[in-house]
């Protein structure tokens, strides 16, 4: 692929071993039109929706068992899409999202490494309304409370695109971000739990991570 090198992964999740397209490492860049840098983009954060992460690989395993059953799911920065094809293997109604140029093309390639059919793809800034892409009955994301900002936004994305009965799923490796947007969720009705114990890297022992549910009932 010219201007970066990827690598095929095989992720295990729930039994079931998955091949990912992945950047070869986090050195990779490639942005010959702009499209990143006019997206927001920096240069040193392109590479990251590229790798498979440790909250990427929680997320997608608690989808591999949680009860989806005639829900609409949304997830958020989906990256590589592991957690979008875990749901699309389990049959589940799936829409995967992100900003970053390459998501859709490495989405709809690791779609077709496991066989499984294209995954519904949309481009979605958190900070801009998307009037046509209506509500869901659960939102999920690994690792999106990566800036302080990121909170306000993902607040604002649940008010537009959660229906009134709702759950958000978010892992999140201990960034520090979680105070302001856990206020703003409870003042959209949601009740937080959690559960712990992944760490930031591959190389981290059980850690600061975490896996947090919002729920909200009508």
């Amino acid at each position: 692929m010219p201007g970066y090198t990827t690598r095929i992964l095989t992720v295990a999740v729930n039994g079931h071993e998955f091949r990912i397209r992945a950047l070869s490492d986090l050195q990779q860049f490639a942005d010959p039109t702009g499209r990143a840098e006019r997206a927001g983009i920096h240069s040193s954060l392109w590479s990251l929706f590229g790798q498979v992460w440790p909250a990427g690989r929680v997320l997608a395993e608690t989808m591999s068992q949680y009860d989806v059953a005639g829900k609409r799911i949304l997830e958020l920065g989906c990256g590589l899409g592991l957690s979008s094809l875990v749901l699309a293997h389990r049959g589940a109604n799936v829409v995967a999202s992100d900003h970053h140029p390459l998501a859709e093309s490495f989405l709809a390639y690791n779609a077709g490494l496991n066989d499984l059919p294209a995954v519904h793809y949309r481009n979605l800034p958190w900070e801009m309304p998307d009037t046509s892409l209506g509500r869901f009955d659960l939102i999920i994301g690994s690792d999106v409370l990566y800036e302080r900002g990121h909170g306000v936004q993902i607040a604002a994305v649940m008010e537009r695109h959660a229906k009134p009965t709702a759950e958000l799923l978010l892992t999140d490796p201990g960034r520090g971000n979680l105070g302001g947007f856990s206020r703003a969720m409870a003042l959209q009705g949601y009740e937080a739990s959690e559960e712990g114990g992944f760490g930031e890297d591959e190389s981290s022992s059980p850690g600061r991570g975490r896996l947090l549910r919002y729920a909200r009932t009508a």
